[in-house]
Parts: C-alpha cells; sequence; structure tokens
C-alpha cells in the first residue's frame, strides 16, 4: 500500500464514522425503551413514538441534506450531523419528560439522515476509481458495526449498573440507566467531529464552487498529480455538460416506460421494512423478555443480533457479485418466512400461569398478595396474561414489572425464539437489507436516478417509522404470536413477488439494464 493509498482509506475511515454513528444512535434505543416506558408513563402507542420519531425526521434530513451539501459543503454538512448526534445524545439522556425526549431524538434524526446520505457521496468523490467500491462500502459496514456496538454498550451499562462498583454508585448508574446508554453516544459524536477537521474538502464540490486550484491539491494527494489533472479535467467537462441539460423532473419517474423499475423499486422498499426488521432491531430486548428469559439475558442475546447482522452483511458484500442479486433475495425471502412462522408458532404454543412457588421466587418488589388472583389460571397467551396482571395490578404496575411476571409465569422453549431471531436477521442482512440499494442504483436510468432513489428512499423510510410505530401497539393489541405471523405472510408474498417479477441484475452494464427494464416495458 503507496502513501496515496493509506490516505483516501484513512480519510475514507473518518467520514464512514458517520454511518457508525447511524448505526449506533438508531438501534441504541433498543435498550432504553423498557425503562422510559414506565419513567414517562407512555402508552403503547407513545412507545412506539419515541423510538420511530428518530426514523421520521432521518427522512427530512436525507431530503434536504443533498442540496444543502451542494451548496455549503460536503465536510461541512458531515459536521453539522456529528453537533447533531452529540446534541441528541445529551439532550435526550438529561430528557425529564416524554416531549424533550422526543425532541431530543428527532434532532439525532437529522443527523442520521444526513450521514446516510453525504457520507457515501464524500467517499465517492474523493476516491480512486479502482477502489471507490470497496471505500464507499466502509460507511455501510459502519452502521452495521454501530449497531453491534449500540447492544453491546447497552449491555455493558446494565451489567455495571448492578455492580457494587465505587464509580457506578458516584454516577448513580443503577438509578439511570437508560440515561447512560442514549449519553454515551456524546463520545464518538464529539471524536468524529473533531477528527473532520483533518479531512479535506470533497475535490468535486471544491470545482462546484469554483475552488480550482484547492481541488487540484486534493485530487493530488490522493491519485498523483498527472492523474489529478486528467480528473479535474473529466469533472469541469462534466459539470459544463450538465449545464446543457434540462434537470430531471419527479415527474419523469412515472412515465409508462418506467412503469416496470418503479414498481420493483417500491416494493423492494417497502418490502425491506414491511417484514419487521426495524422491530427487531429497536426492540430486540423486550421481544427475548417476551420469551422469559428474563432483562439481563435479553441485553445479552441482543449483542447475538447484532454480531449476526455484522457476519451475514459482510457474507452479502462477498457472494451479491458471485451469486446474484436474485438468488440472495430468493434464499432470503425464505428464510425470513421460515423464521417469521417460526416465530410465531413459538409463542403459539406458549401458555403462562402462575402459582405460589412461581410467585415466592418474584424478586421485584411487587404486591404478591395480589397475585394470588391469578394462581391456578392457564393463560393461553401473552395478550390474556398482561390483561389480566394489568387489572389486578394496575396498568402502570404490570408494565414495570412485566419482564419478571412473564419469566414467572411463560411456558415456552425460549433457544426456539432465539434461533428465530438469530435466523430472521442472518436472512434479511444476507440478502434484501444490502440488495434493495444495489439494485435501486441499477434499475432506474441515469437521468433520474438520483429523484427515482430518493423517491422509493423515502417510501422505505416512511413504512420502517410506521413498523416502528405501531409494533408496541401489536404486541400489547394483537401479541406476538399474531404479529409475527403478519410479517411472515407480508415476507412469503415478497417471495413470491420476487419469483415472479424481479430480474437478475448481475453483470450488465447500467447502460444494458436501461435497454431491457426501461425502454421495452414503454
Amino acid at each position: 500500500m503507496n502513501a496515496k493509498q493509506f490516505y483516501v482509506i484513512r480519510v475514507a475511515l473518518i467520514v464512514a464514522l458517520g454511518g457508525f454513528l447511524m448505526g449506533f444512535d438508531a438501534s441504541v434505543i433498543s435498550g432504553v425503551v423498557g425503562f422510559i416506558g414506565p419513567e414517562f408513563g407512555l402508552s403503547s402507542l407513545q412507545l412506539g413514538w419515541a423510538v420511530g420519531s428518530l426514523t421520521l425526521t432521518a427522512t427530512l434530513g436525507m431530503l434536504i441534506s443533498g442540496p444543502l451539501s451542494d451548496k455549503i459543503g460536503r465536510r461541512t454538512v458531515l459536521k453539522i450531523a456529528a453537533v447533531l448526534f452529540a446534541v441528541s445524545a445529551v439532550g435526550s439522556a438529561l430528557a425529564t419528560n416524554f416531549t424533550f425526549f422526543v425532541i431530543a431524538r428527532m434532532l439525532g434524526g437529522l443527523g442520521v439522515g444526513a450521514s446516510l446520505i453525504v457520507a457515501p457521496m464524500y467517499i465517492a468523490e474523493i476516491s480512486p476509481s479502482k477502489m471507490r467500491g470497496r471505500l464507499v462500502s466502509f460507511n455501510q459496514l459502519n452502521i452495521v458495526i454501530g449497531i453491534s456496538v449500540a447492544f453491546f454498550s447497552n449491555y455493558l451499562i446494565l451489567q455495571f449498573a448492578q455492580s457494587d462498583a465505587a464509580l457506578a454508585q458516584m454516577l448513580s448508574f443503577s438509578e439511570n440507566e437508560w440515561r447512560w446508554m442514549l449519553g454515551v453516544e456524546t463520545i464518538p459524536a464529539v471524536f468524529y467531529f473533531l477528527c473532520l477537521l483533518f479531512v479535506p474538502k470533497s475535490p468535486r464540490w471544491q470545482i462546484m464552487a469554483g475552488n480550482i486550484a484547492d481541488a487540484k491539491l486534493t485530487m493530488t494527494q490522493v491519485v498523483g498529480e498527472e492523474n489529478a489533472q486528467k480528473q479535474l479535467d473529466d469533472v469541469l467537462q462534466s459539470l459544463e455538460a450538465d449545464k446543457e441539460k434540462e434537470k430531471a423532473k419527479l415527474i419523469e419517474i412515472f412515465h409508462p416506460a418506467m412503469r416496470f423499475v418503479l414498481i420493483v423499486g417500491v416494493t423492494l422498499a417497502v418490502l425491506q421494512q414491511i417484514t419487521g426488521i426495524n422491530a427487531v432491531f429497536f426492540y430486540a430486548p423486550i421481544i427475548f423478555e417476551q420469551s422469559g428469559i428474563g432483562t439481563d439475558a435479553s441485553f445479552m442475546q441482543a449483542i447475538f443480533v447484532g454480531l449476526t447482522n455484522l457476519l451475514f452483511t459482510i457474507f452479502a458484500i462477498l457472494f451479491i457479485d458471485k451469486l446474484g442479486r436474485r438468488p440472495l433475495l430468493i434464499f432470503g425471502l425464505t428464510g425470513i418466512t421460515a423464521m417469521m412462522l417460526l416465530l410465531s408458532w413459538g409463542f403459539h404454543t406458549a401458555t403462562y400461569e402462575l402459582d405460589a412457588e412461581r410467585v415466592a421466587a418474584i424478586e421485584a418488589p411487587v404486591d404478591k398478595e395480589l397475585l394470588a388472583g391469578m394462581q391456578g389460571i392457564t393463560y393461553p397467551n401473552d395478550v390474556a396474561f398482561k390483561r389480566a396482571a394489568a387489572e389486578i395490578l394496575g396498568a402502570d404496575a404490570a408494565a414495570q414489572y412485566e419482564s419478571e411476571l412473564i419469566t414467572a409465569a411463560i411456558d415456552i422453549n425460549p433457544n426456539l425464539i432465539l434461533i428465530g431471531i438469530l435466523g430472521f436477521v442472518a436472512s434479511f442482512a444476507i440478502s434484501i437489507g444490502p440488495i434493495m440499494w444495489v439494485m435501486f442504483s441499477e434499475l432506474f436510468p441515469l437521468r433520474v436516478r438520483g429523484l427515482a432513489i430518493a423517491f422509493v428512499g423515502v417510501i422505505n423510510s416512511a413504512v420502517s417509522f410506521l413498523v416502528q410505530l405501531v409494533f408496541p401497539w401489536e404486541l400489547a393489541t394483537l401479541g406476538s404470536s399474531i404479529t409475527f405471523l403478519i410479517y411472515g405472510l407480508f415476507a412469503a408474498a415478497g417471495l413470491i413477488f420476487i419469483i415472479k417479477v424481479v430480474p437478475e441484475t448481475k453483470n450488465k452494464t447500467l447502460e444494458e439494464l436501461e435497454e431491457e427494464l426501461v425502454r421495452s416495458d414503454g
């Protein structure tokens, strides 16, 4: 590796920390939801709003960060995103009420949207063509790493809060676990901001802003003086050609010739989220608690979710060009369908019953005399059991000690639930998770590619928000079994669509795909 390659890799790794923060910020909430419900007295829909609000403003961040980066620069927007991450971390950690908490999370969502769009854009613009694919993939990989680290961080904080360490007592960890889970993100956010001070401005943006000399200096650091001049001339020629073209309009993506690729793109955008991936990522400990393993074990198993996601995302990167998009999608959606049906069956066969021995074993400070009214009754599902607990203990107490009550009462195979969740995450990570974004860049013709990807990306984010919003309500109203059955049915429908409709795009140029998918359908 020569000095220029080392330099550009270092810059790409720094910028890709935005992806890490995005993944961390999105998933750290998984450890918090079990605490903020009782803390703020939230209903199931309010809890969903606390989780989904970040995705809502991330969509807005995606829409405005691209044009904003054209005006003030890629690096400047990333600095703003780093500040938003830090402010969000501190604000949500110090929140004294639900409104304050949601506002702080929404600020972080703007940073998430900006990082998702601008970080890979910057890396692509500074990378040599032979290294561009690998360097841009740093951002996606960092998102997955950020998700995994958030799960691990939540677990460590929970364990530290339960220890007798003097530092834990001094910093009130035991009373403020969830606040520390959120606040710890301030450290990587500040680190990201400081590191961005040492990366250059995007050379392409410098050219757009008229700073030709500075752009050439940056390019020279990356590819050498001779190649820098050639790239500079190519960019100037491209920008000049763009001036003569009429800008694409949103209405063009609804042209009859675009019907097929638009249907495929929108379906993939919906399918990626409607099968429940962000319900799993953002509520993992709660899902595991429903299997009766307890809070500590549920946080530990959430770490397995993050590591599985990381491992199979790497597999997807390795196999996507060798095996093709369709085989991985068919394999992944088959796995998603099977695992969701397995989860549904696992929770469907569970029963809930309290007896005197089980009640005595509950360590939580719940009124055990009141629980006598539930003893000897076998509840057929989690909804019936939670409803009875709420009637006897009161809604607040039942919600606060839900994990302990379920752990005492449930009769289920928790390993089956773990296998189902990890199998689902693996199937998603090797297929529709990363492949959706690859196919977006391949399906749409060059002229409207940016607009079309933004359009389907907004649909993807909107569905993600809805899934996160209603998941707590689904668990409370429909129960775990029916909730996972719904996701499984969506996955089965998506599998049929992929088999019958979605084309293979491997080993075809973008021009060949445009000829095949757009013009022939017009």
